[in-house]
């Protein structure tokens, strides 16, 4: 059974139809956060970056650095899948979430924000249709420049293995080499569940509780 199939048979789907039929394909943004420059690539922070360069890896997509972020996209299933790394930092992702969700004119429900999360085990994951920030700057930017939370987000889980305190410097650090294994299988795990994703938003809005 499909690593889809297993999650899903766990979770509480809520689907409602939002059909239009004047559209003639589906086209939906995934956006992974992380912060720009080389002292922060393959950083904790960065997973977001990461997941996004394994999916577009394994789907031949080129990124180009355009606006607010290096962007890139594919075809899969009758589907436009746009893909974005902001350059914005992590601080400001919203803006680059707003101006590539109006550049594409995305629907909220075909928006999936990819990101790291303290508060979940190391290599976990967890999908949700909404939510709080839960404190993480990236989504605090997106849900005051978007004005909503409604909107579905893949968070990764990096751990609090970290004396007190020194948090930043946990976030902000490179992956230990115990680390590494349990990390490449985590991003394998979510590029699966983002094409589940994919699959699973044509023509409804799903929620996963």
């Amino acid at each position: 059974m499909k690593l889809w199939s297993i999650l899903r048979s766990g979770l509480q789907t809520i689907a409602t139809n939002h059909e239009d039929p004047t559209e003639t394909a589906m086209s939906f943004l995934i956006v992974g956060l992380g912060n720009p420059g080389e002292e922060y690539h393959s950083t904790r922070h960065n997973i977001g970056f990461e997941i996004l360069d394994e999916l577009a890896k394994k789907h031949n997509a080129e990124w180009s650095l355009e606006r607010h972020g290096w962007v890139c996209d594919f075809k899969t299933r009758g589907q436009v899948v746009h893909l974005l790394k902001p350059s914005t930092y992590m601080n400001l992702s919203g803006k680059a979430v707003s101006y590539w969700m109006q550049q594409h004119k995305n629907k909220l429900e075909r928006v999936l924000i990819v990101l790291d999360d303290l508060a979940i085990e190391l290599g976990k994951l967890r999908l949700r249709l909404n939510g709080s920030d839960a404190g993480h700057n990236g989504l605090k930017s997106i849900n005051q420049t978007l004005g909503t939370q409604n909107y579905a987000r893949l968070r990764f889980g990096i751990g609090n293995d970290f004396p007190r305190g020194k948090q930043a410097d946990f976030v902000l650090g490179k992956w230990d080499k115990q680390e590494e294994a349990t990390v490449k299988l985590g991003i394998d795990k979510c590029v699966e569940l983002i094409e589940g994703f994919l699959r699973e938003q044509k023509n409804t809005s799903t929620s996963y509780v």
